[in-house]
């Protein structure tokens, strides 16, 4: 039987049996504590130059399907997972994990001691890591992966947005606009129900979106979504930032994820990278009085304390770390969430969140 191996950059070694594609892999390693989901979670946009570990014992006892993506590829760079199950239940039919991953060309590791290897990057810190089947490059890997930098050191937004304006026209009463800047088809999805969309890419100036019209109609709101990376890259901060900030002040707006901590970074906040993230379906969040079950893919937060001064409050919080969850602003029509509304996977508790939006716009057009 083939060994694979998880090389950490501390020089660490888990071994493990290859499923997926066969071939090496580096990235920021990162686990999840979802039971589910690990469709969404592969080719959720956020995850673009990540290992994902996936904390539940065993994965891919349901069969992949098409109405489970989240984007239209695999963007996690490989899967680890202690047991992955090569007979899935018939219950959504479909691929194997081990055929989705081939098909992707994306390396998987199983019968890896999660639980350990969790435990170190709580402990330690998110960690870079490879994955490979050559026992004897191992040093060499390890050295290689000290060289190579931090995927967030990267502009990924850049490479997961879309190229070019798309409309998505849906005979609604109100026209938003969406700044790609890795969304998932689930916020695609939640906004088109409800509203009519353009979806513009992530360096897209303020006076385009203003301006557009989509069958006459002018953007009413805009919902910043989420992404990978780094939320103060250099590359964000020339495009992305000075964008929400003019549109601040002219349109209503709505940051989920990245959106959140790009709004902090706009009007005069800041973030920072946390020790391991939020990651899983599971995450507790404090809001208006009552605690929210939410789905959540993060590794950097707003910082509080650096919100004095711009008018943004924080007004949600994490139960397990107190760490910000969202964000309204005293007098602009403004307001944000950390985690993911639109779950995909996970729970629905906060998908008013959208129907907010709405009332939102309508309450600054009257």
């Amino acid at each position: 039987m083939a060994t694979s191996y998880l090389v950490l950059e501390d020089g660490t070694v888990y071994e493990g049996e290859p499923f997926g594609y066969r071939s090496d892999a580096f990235g920021e390693v990162v686990f999840s504590t979802g039971m589910c989901g690990y469709q969404e979670s592969l080719t959720d946009p956020s995850y673009k130059g990540q290992i994902l570990v996936m904390t539940f014992p065993l994965i891919g006892n349901y069969g992949t399907t098409d109405d489970f993506y989240q984007s239209g590829q695999v963007h996690a760079r490989a899967l680890v997972c202690r047991e992955y199950c090569e007979e899935p239940s018939d219950m959504y039919r479909g691929k194997t994990l081990d055929e989705f991953l081939k098909d992707n060309k994306v390396p998987g590791i199983s019968g890896v001691d999660t639980r350990d290897l969790v435990i170190k990057i709580r402990n330690g810190g998110t960690l870079r890591g490879a994955i490979t089947e050559d026992s004897e490059s191992i040093p060499d890997h390890i050295e290689k992966i000290k060289a190579t930098p931090a995927p967030s050191e990267g502009n990924l937004v850049g490479e997961v947005s879309c190229k070019s304006i798309q409309e998505y026209w849906e005979n609604k009463e109100i026209t938003v606009g969406l700044l790609d800047c890795g969304e998932k088809d689930g916020i695609l999805r939640d906004l088109r129900a409800r509203y009519n969309v353009v979806m513009f890419p992530y360096d897209t100036p303020a006076d385009v979106i203003t301006e557009y019209r989509l069958s006459g109609r002018k953007i009413q709101g805009v919902q910043l979504s989420n992404g990978p990376g780094d939320p103060s890259h250099p590359i964000i901060a020339k495009t992305a930032v000075p964008t929400i900030r003019s549109l601040s002040t002219q349109l209503p707006l709505f940051g989920i994820c990245f959106g959140n901590q790009l709004t902090a970074i706009a009007l005069g906040g800041s973030t920072y990278k946390m020790k391991f993230g939020h990651r899983g379906c599971n995450q507790p969040v404090m809001y208006e009085g009552r605690v929210y079950i939410t789905s959540q893919n993060h590794g950097f937060a707003v910082d509080e304390d650096s919100l004095e001064g711009t008018g943004l409050v924080a007004d949600q919080f994490n139960v397990n770390d107190d760490t910000v969850e969202g964000m309204k602003h005293k007098d602009l029509p403004i307001f944000t969430a950390q985690y993911h509304p639109e779950a995909s996977p996970g729970p629905l508790d906060t998908s008013f969140l959208f129907d907010r939006f709405g009332q939102m716009i309508k309450g600054v057009r009257q």
